[in-house]
């Protein structure tokens, strides 16, 4: 298992570690699993050429986890669970030639909910 580190500027961000995830796996080919060991931030694949599309994201869930919703947990934190559960912690990437495999406009990105904050990513290979 190898990780890496992620320090997230505001409280909602999408970072993309499509670069770190190449360099932290250091050319090692085959399926990995990318997994986040935090219940407010995930994980996601999707469009990276155009940042609207990762702000048109949190602004959707945004409407679905309002901040003003009646929530018990009491942190203050709930609507970050929320979003948390509906992205996912984990993901499944193809590495060939030591790069993740992804279509001409992907990019895997980091979702933070909850920052500012340094959190963690794992990363292992499938299978082994």
């Amino acid at each position: 298992m190898k990780e890496l580190t992620v320090a997230t500027p505001r409280r909602r961000v999408f970072v993309d570690i499509t670069g770190e995830v190449g360099r932290t796996i250091g050319g090692e080919d085959g399926v990995w699993m990318i997994y986040v060991p935090h219940t407010t931030a995930g994980v996601t694949i999707n469009e990276g050429d155009d940042p609207a599309v990762a702000s048109d994201i949190l602004a959707r869930l945004e409407e679905i986890a309002p901040e003003t919703a009646d929530y018990d947990h009491a942190e203050g934190n709930a609507p970050a669970h929320v979003m948390a559960s509906l992205m996912g912690s984990s993901a499944l990437v193809a590495v060939e030639g030591g790069e993740p495999r992804l279509g001409r406009w992907q990019s895997i990105f980091f979702c933070e909910f909850d920052g500012p904050r340094s959190r963690r990513v794992w990363l292992m290979r499938a299978g082994g």
